[in-house]
């Protein structure tokens, strides 16, 4: 593969550099194939990305270089004309920060091309920072838990959900644990979200106290317990984007599930049918499309507790 070319994307003009560099040593994974996948999966991943706040998390040396990444929130000055902005307050000591915002495949393509492997937006739009679009559960596995741990745990918040008229979607982090989206769409706020977020971590907690935790505590509290974070629904927090990939030995991506699979993958105890990497993820795009476009769209009014 070429060291570097010159590439016209939807009309817009990139250099390619160091397509050959291995940034996932274990794997043999290229930067030309990280640039390759986004550039497959942009008609999944742009919809979830667009209009948001964007925190870059840059691998420029490989994923095992840890010394060399960094996260980016403040977009690059040397950003093509092209690339959109929004602008986020930061918290008072970090005042007002131009966030990149990825609204199609040439914004994208740049972004692989600085070797952000990962991908982190906003739940709620730029235009509207304080307005989030869907209240997350991040579920955390503390070893020896796993992603079946994290299953178990998803299925709960899911009963629990329903019984209060809600719908939620789920999908791996594309690293240990997993990931619960309630969209929303409709006028709310963080004040509302994280609350009721809050609440319902802690009622499974209180619920599973040797299998869950709904508060922030030393890493040691979370062995063997899954940690359900909910402090996510914050406008100054970004979360990974569904198909963005992850830092991980392999080329794994944060990966829409069906929950007849999440059930399925219980029962036969298989935690290797809920890790998907980017070839995987690619197909099942082509089979299923996008199975988390329901987050998108879906309008849901969060019931008073």
């Amino acid at each position: 593969m070429a060291r570097s070319r010159q590439v016209e994307v939807d009309g817009r003009e990139l250099k390619l550099t160091n397509l050959d560099k291995v940034l996932y040593p274990k794997a043999g994974f290229t930067k030309g194939e990280v640039v390759d996948y986004y550039a497959k999966v942009a008609p999944a991943i742009v919809p979830h990305l667009k209009g948001r706040a964007v925190t870059l998390r840059r691998f420029p040396e490989g994923v095992e270089d840890l010394d060399a990444a960094f996260f980016e929130k403040r977009c690059p000055r040397h950003r093509p004309k092209w690339v959109k902005t929004t602008r986020v307050k930061a918290g008072p000591n970090a005042g007002d920060i131009d966030f990149c915002v990825c609204d199609g495949l040439p914004t994208l393509v740049w972004m692989a091309q600085l070797a952000a492997i990962e991908l982190h937006p906003s739940l709620s739009l730029g235009r509207k920072h304080e307005q989030p679009t869907v209240l997350a559960f991040d579920l955390d596995p503390g070893p020896p838990a796993g992603i079946l741990d994290c299953s178990r745990v998803a299925l709960r918040l899911r009963e629990l959900l329903g019984q209060l008229g809600l719908e939620c979607l789920a999908k791996t982090s594309g690293s240990k644990g997993m990931q619960l989206y309630v969209p929303l769409n409709m006028a709310t706020s963080y004040e509302e979200t994280r609350p009721f977020a809050q609440a319902i971590a802690q009622l499974v907690a209180k619920q599973t106290p040797d299998e869950v935790l709904a508060k922030m505590g030393k890493k040691t509290d979370r062995s063997g317990k899954v940690f359900i974070d909910w402090y996510q629904n914050n406008e100054r927090k970004t979360t990974i984007a569904v198909y963005s990939l992850r830092a991980r030995e392999r080329p794994t991506a944060s990966t829409p599930l069906a929950w007849d699979e999440i059930e399925r993958a219980l029962k036969k105890d298989d935690a290797d049918s809920l890790v998907f990497e980017a070839g995987e993820v690619l197909k099942r795009v082509d089979e299923h499309g996008d199975l988390f476009a329901p987050v998108l769209e879906m309008k849901q009014k969060l019931p008073e507790l």
